[in-house]
């Protein structure tokens, strides 16, 4: 029995490849006959949604923890904004000019590896282009590693290159994804974005806001994009949102100012009761 074993029956592994080799008959070529673990038509069917969520949300779970992974930097922002170097390529002139975000998220993400040990702020993003690459490439820049969190999308796509293959992860249930960006975040960082960037934005903000997540860093870079995009002074004196809720986050401009927000954001807990409530 090999050591790592905690008993002495037959593994799934061994089993799996016994059944592989089986003589071929009717019998075994039915699709009855498949290992239930095995069988990949059977874990789509529609009944087994609960099963495949688990095992999307605890794979990576089992993954990072085997890593040493105990906490991370969140990276959220497009994927169209495109490096200063390829500026030109952009669809739009804004899109040009927000590049230079691409650069603040690389330069921020590899500032805060240099400060990692590797189990500790390590950085995450969504793993796909634009800032999600940045992010991923400033570790790479700084000797180090971090996390891609991709979802299957229609179109064709793979992961930035940049990503660490160990820690490369695709999700099929958005909601999922979600839960592994928030688990184990120490400060989240939202650059100019799109539908992607607003959603993660604000379900994160809703959740610290409500008291259904701890109080962490939130720091969005570029108050004049944001302030353009999103009035949010009108929230507040409309009453859809408290003064106080105004004070969850913070706006920076560039990597240097962010760590120091970081540094210096306090003790600020979880919420017992919500403002204007």
């Amino acid at each position: 029995m090999p050591e790592d074993r905690l008993h002495p029956l037959s593994d799934a592994h061994s089993d799996r490849d016994a059944a592989s080799h089986v003589p071929d008959t009717p019998q075994t070529r039915s699709k009855a006959y498949r290992l239930a673990f095995a069988d990949d038509d059977f874990l789509c069917r529609e009944e087994l949604r609960p099963v495949r969520l688990q095992l999307e949300l605890l794979k990576p779970q089992l993954i990072l923890d085997e890593h040493g992974i105990e906490s991370t930097i969140v990276l959220f922002g497009g994927a169209r904004i495109p490096e200063p170097s390829k500026k030109d390529t952009a669809r739009t002139a804004t899109l040009a000019g927000l590049s230079e975000y691409y650069e603040e998220a690389r330069k921020f993400a590899h500032l805060m590896t240099e400060r990692s040990n590797g189990r500790e702020n390590v950085i995450v993003s969504g793993g796909g282009p634009g800032v999600m690459e940045a992010a991923n490439r400033g570790a790479v820049d700084a000797g180090g590693k971090s996390i891609g969190l991709n979802i299957v999308l229609p179109h064709e796509q793979a992961p930035n290159e940049y990503v660490t293959p160990e820690l490369c992860f695709n999700f099929h249930y958005f909601a999922i994804r979600k839960m592994h960006f928030l688990m184990r975040a120490r400060a989240i960082c939202v650059f100019p974005g799109g539908f992607g960037t607003m959603d993660e934005m604000f379900e994160s903000l809703t959740l610290i806001q409500t008291g259904r997540m701890e109080c962490v860093p939130f720091l969005l870079f570029g108050r004049d994009f944001w302030e353009k995009i999103i009035n949010w002074d009108a929230l507040a004196d409309a009453g859809t949102i408290s003064a106080e809720d105004l004070e969850l986050f913070r706006f920076v401009e560039t990597a240097e100012e962010a760590i120091d927000v970081i540094d210096n954001w306090g003790d600020c807990g979880r919420r017992g009761e919500i403002p204007g409530r």
